[in-house]
């Protein structure tokens, strides 16, 4: 002790102001989704990235990314899943990933009924799945303009079919203006609704043959006999 404290204890450095952390080093290269895989993760990083090889440096409260010895990208460690930070999208990815239904439904009003009709049905159901075809009814209006989009609207209510493909294969071809088939009001059932009479009206009726005759003729003697 008293050798420690005469020529030992003057070298030690005093102890760091934060505990050291252990960290993993490993390398990924940015994929086309702009994210890189570390363990069973994955994480986003700036899309100018695509295709490069960067380090990642792992500890168990973050991930930090770095190119070229530079740090790039942090993230909060997940031990499965996928993190994701939206501003690491290209500038038109951004645009897309905010037109949400909120969007979609104030655009559709701008164009008229029918367009904020369409969009409110596609809506109803399963929103996240149709949320790419809820964009893209407004965003006819950029190639068709506002009325033929508001035409054609109406048109794919009027068949039934208030989806964004309808809508755009009536731009396309042209017949949002063209006028409604007549119909008969009778749910097409007419021959249904008026009897026999009319049913079979077209229906020549049968010849009476031999056999038939003579059926008759017996019918009448059995009921002379009673």
């Amino acid at each position: 002790m008293a050798v420690f404290d005469a020529l030992e204890a003057a070298e030690l450095l005093p102890l760091a102001p934060t505990p050291f952390v252990l960290a993993r080093w490993s390398t990924a290269t940015v994929g086309p989704h702009i994210h890189i895989k570390v363990g069973r993760t994955l994480y986003s990083v700036p899309w100018k990235l695509i295709g490069r090889r960067v380090d990642v440096r792992s500890t168990a409260t973050m991930v930090q990314v770095f190119h070229d010895g530079s740090l790039v990208k942090t993230h909060t460690a997940l031990d499965q899943g996928k993190r994701t930070d939206k501003s690491d999208y290209p500038p038109e990815n951004i645009a897309f990933q905010m037109r949400t239904p909120v969007w979609c439904r104030s655009q559709a009003s701008e164009v008229g009924d029918a367009c904020r009709e369409v969009v409110g049905q596609l809506l109803e159901v399963t929103v996240f799945y149709r949320l790419r075809a809820v964009q893209g009814v407004p965003g006819l209006r950029k190639k068709y303009g506002e009325t033929r989009l508001e035409a054609a609207c109406a048109r794919a209510i009027a068949v039934g079919d208030p989806s964004y493909r309808t809508v755009r294969g009536i731009l396309i071809a042209g017949t949002e203006t063209d006028p409604e088939p007549e119909t008969s009001g009778d749910a097409r059932a007419a021959a249904f609704l008026h009897g026999p009479a009319r049913l079979f009206a077209t229906v020549a009726a049968p010849d009476t043959t031999d056999d038939d005759h003579d059926d008759q003729v017996h019918n009448e003697t059995e009921v002379e006999a009673r």
